[in-house]
Formats: structure tokens, C-alpha cells, sequence
């Protein structure tokens, strides 16, 4: 049996990554300078009260709220590290709201 090995995901301060991670209930998305080791930015979909909306749209509004933060560093590009997740749903979601604050990935 051939294995496929994952492909290395690395961002850097100019160009940082953002790495995904879901869980059944929540979402979290961290911007990581892998070169020096850091995260600098975290959000997570605990942190804010979203009522009466379903998880997609949950997903959308905070892309677009870690969009936000991100251009406040003046980053306009980033790495987008789906951790394996399928581009589709929630993971989807959070990319289509960094999109529209204006980053390119």
C-alpha cells in the first residue's frame, strides 16, 4: 500500500499561514509565522455569541472577523492550511469570508 505524504504547509511573516481546525461544535482558525514559531493571531468561534445562526454561516462571520485583524497588520496575503479537511462546508465558509475582506490565497 503507497502512502501519500502531506505536502509541507509554510508560511512567514510576509505571507503568513492560517491553519483550520473544526470540531463538531465550534471552529478555530490561528495565523502562524512558521519561521519563528508564532501565532500571531487566534479566533474562535467559543470567543464570540453567535445565536440563532447555523455553523456555515457561524464559519463566514469569523473568517471575515480574522480577515479583518489580519489586514489591520497590513498582510494581504496568507498560506491557507485546510489541516486535511475537505475545501467544502465550514472550512469553505471561513475561506470565502477572509476572501471578502480583500486577502488573496
Amino acid at each position: 500500500m503507497i502512502r501519500k505524504r502531506k505536502k509541507k504547509i509554510f508560511g512567514y511573516l510576509e505571507k503568513p499561514r492560517i491553519s483550520v481546525f473544526r470540531s463538531n461544535k465550534h471552529i478555530y482558525a490561528q495565523v502562524i509565522d512558521d519561521y519563528k514559531g508564532h501565532t500571531l493571531i487566534y479566533v474562535s468561534s467559543k470567543n464570540f455569541d453567535f445565536k440563532n445562526l447555523k455553523k456555515k454561516d457561524i464559519s463566514y462571520k469569523l473568517g471575515k472577523i480574522l480577515g479583518k485583524k489580519i489586514s489591520s497588520y497590513g498582510i494581504k496575503k496568507i498560506v491557507f492550511d485546510r489541516n486535511r479537511y475537505i475545501y467544502h462546508g465550514r472550512v469553505k465558509a471561513l475561506a470565502e469570508g477572509l476572501r471578502n475582506v480583500g486577502l488573496q490565497f
